[in-house]
C-alpha cells in the first residue's frame, strides 16, 4: 500500500479555480516523502477509486468560492453517497471514497484542502493575488500533512 496521494483538481482556464493543479504540479518539485504520489487532474473521475483504494492517505486540493479570497480550510473527509454528481463531467471527493468503500471494502484517510479565490472568469490562466498567497500556504499544509503522517 502506498503512503500517500496528493489530487490536485480544477480548471487551468477558470482564474483561480485552477489552484489545485497548479499546486500539485508545484508539489511535484517538491522533497516528498517516500511513495506519495501526486497528480495534477482537471475533474475528478471514477476510476480514482480504485487509486484510492490502494493509498493510506488521500489529500485533495480544490478552489472554494465560498471562502474569503485568499483563505484556507482543512477539513477530513468521509464517505458520503448523497455527494452524488451526475457521473457526466466530475464527482464529488466523498463520493469517490463511497465507491472505494463500496467496490474496495476500505477508505484511506482522507483530506479536503480548499482555497478561496478572487477571480473564476473563463480565459484567465493565472492566479489572483490572493490564491497566489493561499497556494504557498496549500503546499506548506500538504507538506505538514504528509510529514505529520510519515511520522505515525
Amino acid at each position: 500500500m502506498r503512503p500517500a496521494l496528493v489530487i490536485g483538481y480544477g480548471s487551468p482556464i477558470r482564474g483561480d479555480d485552477a489552484i489545485g493543479p497548479l499546486v500539485a504540479d508545484r508539489l511535484q518539485q517538491q522533497q516528498l516523502p517516500d511513495g506519495v504520489r501526486v497528480e495534477a487532474r482537471h475533474i475528478l473521475t471514477a476510476e480514482l477509486a480504485a487509486e484510492l483504494a490502494e493509498v493510506a492517505q488521500v489529500i485533495f486540493l480544490d478552489a472554494a468560492v465560498d471562502l474569503p479570497p485568499g483563505e484556507l480550510r482543512i477539513q477530513p473527509l468521509a464517505p458520503d453517497t448523497s455527494a452524488l454528481s451526475t457521473m457526466a463531467h466530475f464527482h464529488d471527493p466523498r463520493e469517490l471514497l463511497a465507491w472505494c468503500q463500496g467496490l474496495y471494502g476500505r477508505v484511506p484517510e482522507a483530506w479536503l484542502i480548499t482555497a478561496g479565490g478572487a477571480d473564476f472568469d473563463y480565459g484567465h490562466f493565472h492566479l489572483s493575488e490572493a490564491a497566489e498567497h493561499a497556494a504557498t500556504r496549500m503546499i506548506q499544509s500538504v507538506l505538514d500533512m504528509l510529514a505529520l503522517k510519515n511520522l505515525g
